[in-house]
C-alpha cells in the first residue's frame, strides 16, 4: 500500500504550500483524512502561549513574484513555492537592482539548487533563486534597471495552527507514538517521506490486534511538537513507553538513526534490534548532539519520552537537504520501502515486548499481600527478594527480557513474577 500514498504525496501533496500555519496545512491534512476518516484536525488558536514559545500569526500567500520593466516575471512563486521566503510580509513597490539583490538568497556551492528559507520570528521578506539564476539577472540587467516586486501575503493574528492525531487503540492504555511533520513546501525527503510512511504504518498497523495503543501525529516541527506536548503532556508521560521521528525517510542511500538522549529507551532498543533483523549491517547512529528535529523537544528535561528518530539520510547531511533538489528523484519507493520496513519492525518489537510499570509510589507493603513471610528464614527470602527487585526496574521503561539480564534470571521465572504482580494489581502491562 506504500505505493498508493507515495503516489498521493507526489501528485498531489509536493505542488502545495504549507508552513507552520496556514492554508497548505488545512490542505494536506483534509487529503489524509480522506485516506483515514478517523483522522482528528484540531487547532490552536495563533497568540496562544505553548511553554516558552507563542503560537505565531496564521500566515497565507496568494502569489509572490518580481517583473522586470518589460513585465516580465523573473522570479514566480507561482513556478516554485520555494522562490519565496517562508513567512515574507506583504509587498507591493519598485526597487532598484541593488534593493532587490539585498533580498535574494541563493546557494554559490549548489548553482542549480533553489534554496528554502523561512523567517517565522521576524518580519522580514525576500525571495529565493539559483545561482545560475542569479548570475543570470545579474549580468542581463543593469544597476539603473527597476524592478516589481510583489507579495500577496497576510497574517491573521486570530488564526490557528493545525495538527492531526489518529489513535489506534489497542488492549493495553500503554502507547507507542509516531510523529512526522507537515510544515515544508515542495521537498520530498525532508518533508513528505516522513507522512508517507506514518501513513503506510497506519495502513498496515490498523488491521492489527494490538497489544498496545499506537497514536500518530501531523504537526508542525518544532513549534507544532511544543504545543502537542503543552495539551497533553500529563498523558502522554503516563502512557507512552515509546515511539519514532520519522523524517527524511525516503531516499536509497543509506539508513541512519539517532537514539534517545541517553540510549536507553525501549525506542532504542526496539530500533537496533529491528535493523539487526532485517540485516542492515551498515546503519549509521548519531549522536543526539547533532539533533535538529523534533526529538529535540520529546527528550527534552522535563519531558523525557524517550523518543528515537529514524532516518536514511539524516537532515542537514545530504545535498540536496532544504534546496529545490530534495525531490521525488532523490525520494523513490524502494528507498520508502526500507524506511518503512524499519518503522513497522521497531514498532512491532515494541509491541511483543511487556514493559511492566509500577502502580505503586516507593516500596509498596507487601505483607498485607500476603508476598511477604510472616517469619523469617534465610531459605523463604528467595521469591521474595526477586519480586522486590522486579518491582524496582518496573517503571515502564524496561521489558521482561530486560529485567530478566539485570536480575540475571531465568525469562520464565521473571514471566511468572509478573503473572504474581498483575494478579495483586500492583503492576500494570
Amino acid at each position: 500500500m506504500i505505493n498508493k500514498y507515495y503516489k498521493i504525496a507526489k501528485d498531489i501533496l509536493f505542488p502545495i504550500n504549507r508552513s507552520l500555519t496556514g492554508k497548505g496545512i488545512k490542505k494536506t491534512l483534509k487529503i489524509i483524512k480522506r485516506e483515514f476518516p478517523q483522522l482528528k484536525i484540531k487547532s490552536i488558536k495563533s497568540n496562544t502561549k505553548v511553554f516558552d514559545w507563542k503560537i505565531p500569526s496564521e500566515w497565507n500567500v496568494s502569489d509572490a513574484y518580481v517583473m522586470d520593466k518589460n513585465n516580465f516575471k523573473i522570479i514566480d512563486f507561482k513556478n516554485n513555492n520555494l522562490h519565496l521566503v517562508g513567512y515574507s510580509v506583504k509587498v507591493n513597490k519598485t526597487l532598484s537592482k541593488k534593493e532587490l539583490f539585498n533580498n535574494l538568497h541563493y546557494l554559490k556551492t549548489q548553482p542549480n539548487a533553489i534554496p528554502y528559507v523561512t523567517s517565522y520570528y521576524k518580519r522580514r521578506w525576500g525571495f529565493c533563486l539559483s545561482n545560475n539564476e542569479f548570475k543570470k539577472l545579474d549580468k542581463d540587467y543593469s544597476s539603473k534597471d527597476r524592478f516589481k516586486v510583489t507579495i500577496n501575503s497576510s497574517f491573521k493574528k486570530k488564526g490557528n495552527l493545525n495538527y492531526g492525531e489518529l489513535v489506534l487503540k489497542g488492549k493495553s492504555k500503554q502507547e507507542i507514538l509516531i510523529s512526522t511533520y507537515i510544515c515544508h513546501p515542495s521537498m520530498a525527503n525532508n518533508e513528505l517521506s516522513g507522512p508517507i510512511v506514518s501513513m503506510a504504518l497506519i495502513n498496515y498497523f490498523k488491521k492489527k490486534n494490538l497489544s498496545k495503543t499506537l497514536r500518530f501525529i501531523f504537526i508542525p516541527e518544532t513549534i507544532g511538537s511544543i504545543a502537542y506536548l503543552s495539551k497533553n503532556l500529563d498523558k502522554l508521560k503516563k502512557n507512552v513507553i515509546g515511539g519514532y521521528n520519522l523524517t527524511c525517510i525516503g531516499d536509497e542511500r543509506q539508513h541512519s538513526c539517532m537514539l534517545s538522549k541517553y540510549h536507553n529507551s525501549p525506542s532504542d532498543e526496539a530500533l537496533i534490534k529491528a535493523y539487526k533483523e532485517l540485516k542492515i549491517k551498515n546503519y549509521k547512529v548519531y549522536s543526539f548532539l547533532q539533533r535538529g528535529s523534533d526529538e529535540r523537544q520529546y527528550n527534552s528535561p522535563g519531558v523525557d519520552l524517550g523518543i528515537s528518530s529514524i532516518f536514511r539520510s539524516k537532515y542537514s547531511e545530504y545535498p540536496e537537504y532544504h534546496t529545490s533538489l530534495d525531490n521525488f528523484k532523490l525520494v523513490t519507493l524502494k528507498g520508502l520501502t526500507g524506511g518503512f520496513n524499519v518503522a513497522r519492525k521497531s514498532i512491532q518489537e515494541i509491541l511483543n515486548n511487556v514493559y511492566p510499570k509500577n502502580k505503586i509510589v516507593c516500596e509498596p507493603q507487601m505483607g498485607k499481600r500476603g508476598l511477604y513471610p510472616t517469619l523469617s528464614t534465610k531459605s523463604n527470602y528467595k521469591l521474595t527478594d526477586s519480586i522486590m527487585s522486579f518491582l524496582q526496574y518496573s517503571d515502564g521503561s524496561n521489558s521482561l527480557v530486560k529485567i530478566s539480564k539485570l536480575l540475571n534470571e531465568d525469562l520464565k521465572y521473571i514471566r511468572k513474577i509478573n503473572l504474581i504482580l498483575i494478579k495483586n494489581k500492583l503492576i500494570t502491562n
